[in-house]
């Protein structure tokens, strides 16, 4: 034994004498121990100790496949990694900085453990004294216990060398980075506020705070310190609430036969972030609770494959959508101009496809840094701000002044998108961008599922589902620019051109009209004031361009108006960034005035209380989840959710329509959507007499389809 371990440190010891690492400041030496299952050493991350500052060490475990060693409270069965310090004096060690832990159910038993590699760092006190150009050795005696089917204890001592030096020491270059990332990852307090409460025989734990807002509560686990405090292996039933979770645990040995403890301490494991948590006793806060069990996102199951082609084809749909139609005046515009020209029309064809995908994959991550901030958003989330609203509003405003020829920009951007002259690609490109801009927060057929699957998934993934969203939506204009055959049934290019360019800016100054009033939703009648008189100087901008653009071809001066215009278009924006900061502060939309959705029809403000207390009353409920800026579900309100017939058919069937208006941000309706698999509106839920889960409605609704839902749900 002697002779097998002196063999196993030999090779380190001849590349530590090769390169005189103990005699040279600035580099760290340590050298592996095998333990049987367990290959075991020292790791620091820095690479040297500074007099009076603290470096973390970490013991390394390089775990056998298909063995595990075991957390701080190791669970129902094994025993936690211990280490003794031998150090020189004044240097102190401190506590074990632990990673949150596996799950590792044997049989009845649950196990908190560690597989593969693990880091445990501890911090390492270097004394103010310690003298820089010195070497020390910290040397560290762990104990494990390492079990498969069977367990073995194994021990091991470790040492590692540290030169001390002036200054601050340069990160580790072998283990610095792993060490960071442990620690960044390990559990903290992230100010949560934590209480339990036992009923029954259940325990409740109320955990609420910033970090959970719209986090991904699925999944959600607590790992007590203490072994004795709750029984391991049953389930961990959660419930959210719009300010965190309560989870029902099982009392343990100290809550059934023991003395109850006053504290209950743990982690809070959630799917990618952990927090460490101390509750007393108390009541379970309101906030802890309402929004029912995390439901698994749709489409969370479909695997990538399938979820790409489900958003390719609720892209292709999604052209069919209201959303969209104040945009076809644009993409009409952008063919007609080429449409007997096959080359340029091929050109338009890709650029448009280019803007659509860049915007969208745009939109998308910026969807996806915002939620891995903690922020609860979802798709549409750009229309929720009033200043992005106020803008898109008045860059339609000058969409359409451009194609009513008050003004050119380069190849008719469509100014933004006829292409009346020129190839048009600045033009095609910054149309997609803004059809999906003004289209893209609406949801169609096959698009929940797919959404549900990609905001379920790392950024890689997500942005390949949002990919096949892209394409799908593009495909139409795309497959028309590369067939002659279709659009050589157009009529020559002549004077029909220009008119029909006029006729269809029309829908465009609707559309500018429809973000105002959107805007007018969102802050109230003196921002809207400010929007409608930049709204007059952009038109006066446009005009005053067009005139300098006319006096230049007579060649004439146009030096005037084109500072006019400069100047006009600085006021504008003024008023836009004036009219943004006086908006009020956005009250929660579910909390806003019943509102009628229809004659003899009112729609109460949508809350989870308010949907579980109906529901104790015996009735039917509806669910409407819109916002101002959802084309669609401002279509479905006017054409589907109002009448005299309806109102009937809701009173004969005791039945009551709430509305969730998501117009503003709000944190409890994202989560409220999240639960049910989709990341925008609309969504139309009917909970059924009796209670029970809900039944999801088509995105697109007939009164006839509203009417036959409620009364099958009052049929329970």
């Amino acid at each position: 034994m002697l002779l097998r371990r002196l063999f196993s440190v030999l090779p380190a010891l001849v590349v530590a004498l090769a390169l005189g690492a103990p005699l040279l400041p600035g580099k760290a030496l340590a050298a592996p121990v095998q333990t049987g299952h367990i290959e075991v050493e020292l790791v620091a991350q820095e690479a040297g100790a500074a007099p009076g500052a603290t470096v973390f060490v970490a013991l390394r475990q390089k775990i056998q496949p298909g063995w595990h060693t075991y957390w701080r409270n190791p669970g129902d069965a094994g025993d936690a990694t211990r280490i003794v310090w031998t150090l020189p004096p004044g240097w102190t060690a401190g506590d074990i900085v632990w990673p949150t832990p596996e799950k590792s159910r044997v049989g009845p038993l649950l196990d908190f453990a560690y597989t593969g590699e693990v880091l445990l760092p501890v911090p390492i006190t270097v004394p103010a004294d310690a003298q820089a150009g010195s070497v020390v050795t910290l040397k560290a005696a762990a104990a494990f216990l390492v079990c498969e089917q069977v367990c073995v204890p194994e021990d091991a001592v470790v040492t590692l060398t540290l030169p001390v030096v002036a200054g601050m020491p340069a990160t580790d270059p072998a283990w610095g980075a792993k060490v960071a990332e442990t620690l960044a990852k390990a559990p903290k307090s992230a100010g949560l506020k934590a209480v339990f409460n036992l009923q029954g025989g259940v325990l409740k734990l109320a955990v609420t705070g910033a970090p959970l807002k719209g986090a991904d509560l699925s999944g959600a686990f607590f790992y007590p310190y203490s072994g004795k405090v709750i029984e391991h292996p049953p389930e961990q039933a959660i419930e959210r609430g719009p300010e965190g979770l309560t989870l029902s645990l099982t009392p343990g040995y100290d809550f059934t036969q023991g003395t109850p403890p006053t504290q209950l301490s743990g982690v809070l494991a959630l799917n990618g972030a952990a927090y460490e948590v101390t509750a007393t006793a108390g009541a379970i806060p309101p906030g802890a609770q309402g929004l029912g069990a995390p439901a698994k996102a749709a489409g969370a199951s479909l695997g990538l494959p399938l979820a790409v082609a489900f958003a390719f084809l609720g892209g292709l749909i999604l052209n069919l959508m209201p959303c969209v139609f104040p945009i076809l005046s644009m993409k009409a515009a952008s063919l007609t101009a080429h449409a007997h020209d096959a080359g340029k029309t091929r050109v338009q064809g890709l650029a448009f496809l280019a803007g659509v995908v860049v915007t969208f994959l745009a939109l998308a991550g910026l969807l996806i840094a915002v939620r891995a901030g903690g922020d609860a958003v979802g798709w549409g989330f750009q229309l929720q701000s009033p200043p992005v609203v106020a803008a898109l509003s008045l860059l339609m405003l000058l969409v359409a002044l451009n194609m009513s020829g008050v003004f050119e920009v380069g190849a008719s951007v469509q100014g933004v998108g006829s292409g009346a002259s020129g190839d048009g690609v600045g033009g095609s490109f910054l149309t997609g961008a803004l059809a999906v801009v003004v289209a893209a927060p609406c949801t169609a057929p096959f698009m929940a599922g797919a959404l549900g699957y990609a905001l379920t998934q790392p950024p890689l993934l997500a942005l390949a589902v949002f990919l096949g969203l892209a394409l799908g939506f593009a495909a139409p204009f795309v497959l028309l620019a590369f067939i002659p055959g279709l659009l050589a049934r157009l009529p020559r290019p002549g004077p029909w051109m220009d008119v029909l360019k006029k006729g269809l800016a029309f829908p465009m100054y609707a559309t500018a009209a429809w973000l105002a009033w959107v805007f007018s939703q969102q802050t109230g009648s003196i921002p809207l004031a400010l929007i409608l008189a930049a709204a007059v100087l952009t038109a006066f901008t446009a005009w005053l361009y067009g005139l300098a653009q006319a006096r230049r071809i007579e060649g004439k001066g146009a030096v005037v108006p084109f500072v006019l215009a400069a100047l006009s278009l600085v006021a504008a924006i003024a008023l836009v960034v004036v009219a943004a900061r006086a908006a009020p502060a956005a009250a929660p939309s579910s909390v806003a005035e019943t509102a009628p959705s229809g004659p003899g029809l009112a729609a109460e403000p949508w809350s989870p209380e308010r949907v579980a207390a109906l529901q104790a009353e015996g009735k039917v409920v509806m669910v409407d989840f819109t916002a101002d800026w959802c084309v669609t579900c401002k279509v479905n309100e006017g054409a589907a959710l109002k009448g005299q017939r309806l109102a009937d058919a809701f009173k004969t069937s005791n039945a009551v329509l709430l509305r969730a208006d998501w117009t503003k941000r709000d944190a409890v309706i994202a989560a409220a959507l999240a639960e049910h698999g989709r990341a925008g509106v609309p969504l139309y839920l009917v909970y059924p007499k009796g209670g029970g889960e809900p039944v999801i409605l088509p995105q697109l609704l007939t009164e006839g389809l509203v009417i036959e839902a409620v009364e099958k749900a009052a049929k329970g």
